[in-house]
């Protein structure tokens, strides 16, 4: 694997300017993510994708995408098909369960087959988060229930469909999001429950699926475990939970560094994050002066963290050869149902 630094940086608009060009080829990302305002038509998604890749010279570098369905979804109709939210489908799961896994394994895969095609091979799903009653809305309805059996079996079909489509998932936000009152784009949440009713709940899909190879960190403290850092930069819960106690030994990814739960400079910010045990500090806003800042702070890929991104790349399936119009049929036969 050609030597990254352990970042995703994403862009500022529909084209790379000449700023962004330069600094990825001298720093060197291991991957890239779009958001909306990346997005404007087919060709140009394309484009961009190719354009990020070609400017780190690594033809297969992951290119990361939130598109989960309801209010998180980047690319929308009319250039995409509009997906129902998790909840909707956990939903169809609550009626009988074998037609909910298979709602979830389809969504997935027709993203799969509407982001291959674009150049995308990440897509940020499944959301793992278990909601409480009362719990801020930034999860809400992104998430399939509120029972842990539930959005463990949901999200493993999930996670199913993307890779039969030659994707990979990055389940999210470990060690669980479900609980946080306030909205970690904007402030800090602080979840204040014993470690054993976590570990009951909260922690439940992300052990099952701690096999995957991705997962996306949690802006949130546990005051249980690590009362003064969030788990992103907080070592404690890196090491003795999500490695230990869940198990996970993937790639771990940061949530967005420019969140407004952590604090500091975004090159404080950075450093925190690999410090508390990240393997990739991500930034998503494409900011210049920010990444100007993450790139001066954040190391080339070596170690565990190196093995873990190199096992990525070399985990990206075949696609199944799947009938696309088949399966979309069938799944739309099942939302009008619903």
């Amino acid at each position: 694997m050609t030597e990254s630094k352990a970042m995703i940086l994403g862009c500022s608009g529909l084209t790379l300017t000449e700023d962004e060009i330069a600094l990825y080829k001298a720093e060197r990302p291991w991957g890239f993510i779009l958001f909306g305002r990346n997005i404007g038509d087919i060709k140009q998604i394309t484009d961009l994708v190719a354009s990020m890749r070609d400017s780190v010279g690594r033809p297969d570098a992951p290119v990361l995408i939130d598109q989960e369905g309801g209010r998180v979804q980047r690319i929308r109709s009319p250039l995409l098909q509009s997906y129902p939210n998790a909840q909707a489908l956990g939903e169809i799961y609550l009626r009988d369960k074998d037609q909910g896994l298979r709602a979830a394994w389809l969504m997935s895969r027709l993203h799969a087959f509407d982001l291959m095609r674009l150049g995308i091979n990440v897509d940020c799903l499944p959301v793992l988060d278990v909601p409480v009653e009362g719990a801020s809305n930034v999860i809400g309805n992104r998430a399939y229930g509120f029972d842990p059996a539930l959005v463990s079996a949901m999200g493993q079909a999930a996670a199913d469909g993307l890779k039969a489509g030659g994707m990979l998932p990055v389940m999210k936000h470990i060690p669980g999001h479900g609980r946080g009152l306030v909205d970690s784009h904007h402030e800090l949440p602080v979840v204040d429950v014993p470690l054993a009713e976590l570990e009951a709940h909260d922690f439940v899909p992300f052990r099952a699926l701690s096999r995957e190879l991705m997962a996306m960190s949690a802006h949130l403290v546990f005051t249980a475990i690590d009362p003064e850092r969030p788990a992103t930069t907080s070592p404690k819960v890196i090491n003795e939970i999500i490695r230990g106690m869940i198990g996970f030994d993937g790639l771990l990814i940061s949530d967005d560094s420019s969140m407004n739960a952590l604090q500091g400079t975004l090159g404080e910010r950075a450093a925190n994050i690999v410090a508390g045990g990240c393997d990739i500090v991500l930034h998503c806003n494409g900011v210049m002066s920010e990444m100007l800042q993450v790139v001066k702070e954040v190391p080339v890929l070596s170690g565990r963290a190196l093995e873990r991104a190199a096992a990525v790349e070399a985990g990206f399936p075949v696609a199944d050869g799947a009938d696309e119009a088949a399966l979309r049929e069938e799944f739309n036969a099942m939302l009008t149902v619903a």
